[in-house]
């Protein structure tokens, strides 16, 4: 499911662009666009992705730039970069950049989508250190470390309900995308109160933080 899950499209071809948000949008993410690299550069920096699609062309600061910028920033969102230039050396250049993946222009729906896929997927399964304010989820052991050296053992739902918060802390959750992407569909909407109360006694309210009418987001401790 890609609720919630945000994507910037950094590309100057106006009609691509608009066809590229079209179409992230149909498939449920969250979609921010650039037109040029200086406004692609500056969002990057500033907010928060699950993945960026970067035009190698574009003006202002060509996508390289922007990519290596990003990069020595410390920003670590997984990039794809679409680019007319498509020989051997080209992707080399793109991939040797920091970039995770290159993708010729003309390109298949289809396989572009697949590959924004991709990305995400493997950029959530391989980081296993999520930080928030205060301390930070061992993901592989289940354990939040805060920053005074206190060790808490989570639950499997628990953790799971965290990290998802942690990993993006400035989106709003639902109650049905939580009971979708972390207790599996459960019978019960409640479940996702229940977990929230766990979370907030062991860490304190403030942990998460609760969005009138609308869910649950990432807060901090106190």
């Amino acid at each position: 499911m890609s609720e919630g899950l945000r994507v910037l499209v950094a590309e100057d071809d106006g009609r691509l662009a608009d066809m590229l948000g079209t179409l992230l949008l149909t498939e449920g993410y969250d979609v921010q666009i650039a037109h040029d690299g200086q406004r692609a550069l500056h969002r990057g920096l500033t907010e928060t992705y699950d993945a960026i699609i970067l035009d190698r062309g574009l003006p202002a600061v060509d996508g390289l730039g922007v990519l290596r910028a990003l990069r020595q920033g410390g920003v670590t969102t997984p990039i794809l970069i679409l680019s007319a230039l498509g020989t051997a050396p080209d992707r080399v250049d793109g991939l040797n950049a920091g970039a995770e993946d290159y993708l010729s222009k003309p390109f298949d729906i289809d396989e572009l989508l697949a590959r924004v896929r991709a990305l995400i997927r493997r950029a959530s399964s391989s980081v296993p250190i999520v930080r928030f304010a205060g301390g930070h989820l061992d993901v592989n052991g289940r354990t939040v470390i805060l920053v005074d050296g206190t060790r808490t053992v989570l639950s499997d739902r628990e953790a799971s309900l965290l990290e998802l918060l942690a990993r993006r802390p400035d989106q709003v959750f639902s109650r049905p995308v939580l009971l979708d992407q972390v207790f599996a569909a459960a019978d019960d909407p409640g479940v996702v109160d229940t977990y929230v109360h766990h979370l907030r006694r062991k860490f304190g309210r403030a942990l998460i933080e609760t969005v009138r009418g609308v869910g649950y987001r990432m807060g901090g401790l106190r």
